[in-house]
Parts: C-alpha cells; sequence; structure tokens
C-alpha cells in the first residue's frame, strides 16, 4: 500500500481524499494555487507545494508543476479528485514515465470514453443503447443547423471533450442551434482546450441516470447500481439520489450489465460512472462515461456501505476487488444537495466573496435520518472566481426516501451562510415540492416548475406563524435588555409582563401578545398568542441568544429552524423557500407606518450592469446601434461558465464601458442606453 498520496485537486474533493487517507493511515500532501493559500485541504494535509497563479493553468492545470511537487515530497502516487486533470488521459501517462502511480482509470479507457465521439462507438459496439445522432465532429454553425434539421428538434448541442455541464446546449430551432453551437465551442475551447462538438437527438422529459462501475487490474468489473441526478439547471445537477425512484428491478439490472459490458470494452480499471438517459417508458440510452470519481459519489457511498476513494487508492496499488457483484445490495435511501455561492432570487448568478459566517450542522443523526457533510470551507474562507462556487454537498440518509429528504431538509434549515448569497432557499423549496417528493422528476424539472425563475415559495400558514413568534421574541428581547441599560428613561421591565406587539409582514399586519420568561436555562420560553394565526397561546421554548444566527424553537407541537438577521429596518428571517423582513411595533407605530407611502423604485431599465465579477468574453454592440428587448449584448464568464447579457428593453446603445478581455466587479455600469 502506498505511503504517500499527493492530491492534484483543491476544495472539498481534496479534504475528501485526505479524510480516507487519514483513516488508511496514508500521509498527503496538497498542491494549491494563490487563490487557495489558506484552504482547508492545505491546512489537512501532512505537506504541502505551493503551484503558481490562482488561474487553472497557472496551478491545478499545470502537469510539469505537479509531478515535480511529487517528486519533491516523496509521493508514491497521484489522486486527481474530479475536473482538471481527472480525464487527461496524457497526465497518468507523464506519471507512468515518473515511476509514479495514478489513482484513477488507465489512460486508454480515459482516451476512449473522454472522446464522446468514440465512445458513442464503442458504446455501441458493446451493446448498449445509444442516442439517435450525427455520428461526426461538427465543424461550424451552418452544418450544425443542416444536421440539427436531419435530426429533428429538440436537438443536445455538446462539447466532445466536455462533462460537467459545460459546452451543452439544448436547441429547438435554427436560431438557437446558431448561437448554442458558438456557445457551446467558446466554453469547450475554455474548459478542456478541445472546441470538437457533436449534436444528437435530445429526449424530452428525460431522467437522468448512471450507474457506477468499479473495476480492478485483474479483469474484475462490478456496478453499485445507479443514481438518479434528474433535478437539473443548465444541465448542471441540483441534487442527486439512490436508488432511482423510477427503476424497477428488471431496468437497473438491464443498464447495469451494459455499464459493466462497457467498462470491460476498454479494460476499465477505478471507479467511474456510465450516464443515461431514461425515458418515460424505461427506455434508456447511453449518454457518456465519466472516467473519474463523480462529485455525487456520496450517495452511493451510503447506500452501499463503500468507500469509493479507498476503492480506488486500493486497486491502484494492485488488490483485487474483495466485492463480487452478487454482494452488492441497496441499503436505505440518500439524497445529495450542492450547496453553491450562486443568487438563486438573481437568475442563480455566482455570488462571490467572503464566508463570513458559516456553520454546519453536526453530521450525525439528523430527524429521521442521517446526515453527512462534504465541504473544503471554513468560516473566513473565501468563495474564488477562478474555480467552481460549491461550498459543500449536504447529503440526508434514512430507512425510506421520505426520511432521506426529510434528513437532508431539516439540516439544510440549520445550515447558516453569511457574506454571500446561497442556493439553500432554493434547494429547500425543490425538496418540498409535491412533485419532487413523489419522484415526478425530470431534466426539465427546474424550467418547468420555476418558470420565471425562483423569486422564493408561499409561505404556508405554519410559517406565519412561526415568523411572527419569532420576530416578536427576538424585539421583547432586545427590548428588555436595552431597558435594563442604567440611565435610560425607559423603565426597567416587570417579570414575566405581556408585550403587544404588532408584525409587519410582506404587506400584512399580524397583532401578537408575547410573555417572555427569562428563567430558561441557555434561552428562553414564553407564551405567544397571535389572534387570526392561533386560536389558542402557544407555548414557546428556544436555546437562540442575541447574536445567533439560527433560532432552533418548538412552538406548541411543531420544531422549526429559522435563520434570523438582524437588520436596521427589521429582522430578516427565512424558513426553506420563504424568506421575508419582519418588522415589530407597537399598535400605534404600526397604525402610522401603514400610512406611509410606498418608496418607489429607480428605473435602471436603460443601465446594464454585471450581475456578477467575471471576464467579459465578447461584445456584441456598439454606441449608436439599435437593439431590440432579448439581443445579446455582451457575454461574462465567471466560474468557468458563460453568461450572455441581454437587453431588457427596446433602444440605442448610447455607450459601451467595456471590451473583450476586460475584468469587471459586481454592478459594474457595462452598456447604457439613450
Amino acid at each position: 500500500m502506498f505511503k504517500k498520496i499527493l492530491i492534484a485537486n483543491r476544495g472539498e474533493i481534496a479534504v475528501r481524499v485526505i479524510k480516507t487517507c487519514k483513516r488508511m493511515g496514508i500521509k498527503t500532501v496538497a498542491v494549491y494555487s494563490e487563490a487557495d493559500a489558506d484552504s482547508l485541504a492545505v491546512e489537512m494535509a501532512d505537506e504541502r507545494v505551493f503551484l503558481g497563479g490562482s488561474l487553472p493553468a497557472q496551478s491545478y492545470l499545470d502537469m510539469d508543476k505537479i509531478i515535480a511537487a511529487a517528486k519533491e515530497t516523496g509521493a508514491e502516487a497521484i489522486h486527481p479528485g474530479f475536473g482538471f486533470l481527472s480525464e487527461n488521459a496524457k497526465f497518468p501517462e507523464a506519471l507512468k514515465k515518473e515511476g509514479i502511480a495514478w489513482i484513477g482509470p488507465n489512460p486508454h479507457a480515459i482516451s476512449a470514453m473522454g472522446d464522446k465521439l468514440e465512445s458513442k462507438k464503442l458504446a455501441a459496439e458493446a451493446g448498449v443503447s445509444t442516442v439517435p445522432g450525427f455520428k461526426g465532429e461538427i465543424v461550424d454553425d451552418q452544418q450544425a443547423v443542416e444536421v440539427a434539421g436531419d435530426i429533428g428538434y429538440p436537438v443536445m448541442i455538446k462539447a466532445s471533450a466536455g462533462g460537467g455541464g459545460k459546452g451543452m446546449r439544448i436547441a429547438y430551432d435554427e436560431k438557437e442551434v446558431r448561437e448554442g453551437f458558438k456557445a457551446a465551442r467558446n466554453e469547450a475551447r475554455s474548459s478542456f482546450g478541445d472546441e470538437r462538438i457533436l449534436i444528437e437527438k435530445f429526449v424530452e422529459k428525460p431522467r437522468h441516470i448512471e450507474i457506477q462501475v468499479l473495476g480492478d487490474k485483474h479483469g474484475n468489473v462490478i456496478h453499485l447500481n445507479e443514481r438518479e441526478c434528474s433535478v437539473q439547471r443548465r444541465n448542471q445537477k441540483v441534487l442527486e439520489e439512490a436508488p432511482s425512484p423510477f427503476l424497477d428491478k428488471k431496468t437497473r439490472e438491464k443498464m447495469g450489465e451494459q455499464a459493466v459490458a462497457l467498462a470491460k470494452a476498454v479494460d476499465y480499471d477505478s471507479a467511474g460512472t456510465v450516464e443515461f438517459i431514461v425515458d418515460p417508458k424505461k427506455n434508456f440510452y447511453f449518454l457518456e462515461m465519466n472516467t473519474r470519481l463523480q462529485v455525487e459519489h456520496p450517495v452511493t457511498e451510503l447506500t452501499h456501505g463503500l468507500d469509493l476513494v479507498e476503492q480506488m487508492i486500493r486497486v491502484a496499488a494492485g488488490e483485487k476487488l474483495t466485492l463480487a457483484q452478487s454482494d452488492v445490495k441497496i441499503e436505505g435511501w440518500a439524497v445529495e444537495a450542492r450547496l453553491y455561492a450562486e443568487d438563486p432570487y438573481r437568475g442563480f448568478l455566482p455570488s462571490i466573496g467572503r464566508l463570513t459566517r458559516y456553520v454546519e450542522p453536526t453530521e450525525g443523526p439528523s430527524g429521521p435520518g442521517t446526515l453527512r457533510i462534504d465541504s473544503g470551507v471554513r468560516e473566513g474562507d473565501e468563495i474564488s472566481m477562478f474555480y467552481d462556487p460549491m461550498i459543500a454537498k449536504v447529503i440526508g440518509q434514512g430507512a425510506t426516501r421520505e426520511k432521506a429528504i426529510d434528513a437532508l431538509s431539516e439540516a439544510l434549515d440549520r445550515l447558516h451562510v453569511a457574506g454571500l448569497q446561497s442556493n439553500a432557499p432554493f434547494l429547500s423549496a425543490v425538496l418540498d415540492e409535491p412533485d419532487f417528493r413523489k419522484g415526478a422528476i425530470h431534466t426539465g424539472y427546474i424550467a418547468e416548475h420555476f418558470p420565471d425563475g425562483f423569486t422564493g415559495t408561499a409561505p404556508k400558514e405554519s410559517q406565519w406563524r412561526a415568523f411572527v413568534a419569532a420576530a416578536s421574541l427576538v424585539h421583547t428581547v432586545f427590548v428588555e435588555r436595552a431597558a435594563r441599560i442604567p440611565g435610560r428613561i425607559t423603565p426597567a421591565p416587570q417579570a414575566s409582563r405581556p408585550h403587544v406587539w404588532t408584525v409587519l409582514i410582506d404587506g400584512q399586519q399580524f397583532p401578537v401578545e408575547i410573555t417572555v420568561d427569562q428563567g430558561l436555562e441557555g434561552g428562553f420560553a414564553a407564551t405567544v398568542w397571535m389572534p387570526g394565526l392561533s386560536a389558542d397561546s402557544l407555548s414557546l421554548e428556544t436555546a437562540w441568544q442575541p447574536g445567533d444566527a439560527l433560532m432552533e424553537m418548538r412552538l406548541g407541537k411543531d420544531t422549526v429552524s429559522i435563520s434570523v438577521e438582524d437588520r436596521t429596518e427589521g429582522y430578516r428571517l427565512r424558513h426553506r423557500g420563504f424568506a421575508a423582513t419582519a418588522r415589530v411595533y407597537s399598535p400605534r407605530i404600526a397604525e402610522l407606518v401603514a400610512r406611509l407611502p410606498e418608496r418607489e423604485e429607480a428605473d435602471t431599465a436603460k443601465l446594464v450592469m454585471s450581475p456578477m465579477p467575471g471576464l467579459i468574453v465578447s461584445v456584441d454592440v456598439e454606441a449608436g446601434r439599435e437593439v431590440k428587448a432579448g439581443e445579446a449584448l455582451l457575454t461574462v464568464e465567471a466560474m468557468k461558465m458563460e453568461n450572455v447579457l441581454r437587453a431588457e428593453i427596446d433602444g440605442t446603445v448610447k455607450s459601451v464601458s467595456v471590451k473583450a478581455g476586460d475584468s469587471v466587479a459586481a454592478d459594474e455600469l457595462l452598456v447604457e442606453f439613450e
């Protein structure tokens, strides 16, 4: 077995590999860029080597620097994680020349499966069902239009060397094919250094279901059943689960057999994933094979009692698999949510900055199940524009799908992120959706259920009660504490004196009477009466203290966790997909506030601001040009994704403040209309 392993990656996957190595008694080496100098992975590793600048090409994509780091530290093997060099066959070939072991599949398998054109041919030869499409490379947008017309709309345009949703577009007409071809090729070039594009039939309302395979260097290959990854946004996975709520035993076995057949056809000898799209009638078609560890691997680990990183290490060291296919059993359910630094209320734009507050719920028992968190950050760390914006993977496990979802939902309730935006409210909203709960999902689920984007969810009556109770408690505690300050005119409160307030939330007024008992050790107990929301008074108990970002309370028979932020204009509260600002007044002041006129919003329709920090890829307009609403103005790249900014109104361009290649900050003026 190896004594020292270098991890050629960063963030949560580097931390994930280090944890397994520590458990196995293997020393670790972390490599890092300028942006990651103070990262958690660097802190956890036994040794660390600086690679260079923050750009991936200057650090994590530089093979020579990584090989030099391995030789310098005496690392016997390299684990690539996922992304970066994990699917570049030239890297393991270079390692072999240097006598360094590669913890991943052989270069032949990587090359064969990494090329989507070649992999489809091999899959068909191995007896795997494949999607109808053009067998060859698309050279320009005109050919793309012709091929799409022959196949029939809709079509999928994607990079031959792609992965992770990058370089992929769905097109429903000629215009979308031309735009999609250009964008997909640009992303492919910048992300993979390979601009080849292919086009195939897009199966409508498909499910994205993948089979985990595991092989060794002795010809043994097994599959570890499936993961369902159908809940996606812009071809990026959002929620994953194992097993799939859709597959039956017969389809599962058939998909598993085909995945193993394909793996054997390329002598696969590590952990990998064969991805399929599955139509509503359970017909399935080969999509691609990822020759690396997947981001969503924890759900497979939790439902099979395996450590896939350990299996990869043991296989790379020459050990045989200790599992036969007959030994593989599914136990329970697991659901994973990808927590990203992005603003769901602003079209999921990347939210870059420092985590001024970051509090994870404790791993282990969580409501009806258990919780696992794979994270590569701590409070105070910065989410950089140079890399993927993932903060953590939050995984709920339970004996049933319902219990796994509930465990995950409760974990997201107890998670606190401040300093930047996260997609936690959106994740919670999806988990609460009736169709998701029923397992009625497909790859267009988010677009179908949130056609106008995410603006939050409508509150349930239980959430109204919880918000009003929480706001009135917080306000009462602050008022009573202020009254105790020496020299204040306000008299000191009497023990258990009832307070009468009016709570304003989203234009609605809620009368409330609350009596707070200071006697609860380490928290507060209160009695709350909310006419209109509850016929009777409710007991309230919480360990919350001023300054805490989370209020976990028992209100009557309900237990709920609410994010609490004290702001100048009130208290910002959030529970799952519902967020609102609550203002608490005396009844008379509330009456006067209600008479105040609404503040008018500034008209910014003539200004195009950068929604995020990033790099200007292209500028499509110039001063004096007339444009129509919806027309592309410029393209901004952030976190390896291209974002096209379009005109909101018809008009004439007055000025353009940037050019291709410029770096821009969030809210920086880019284009102004006359």
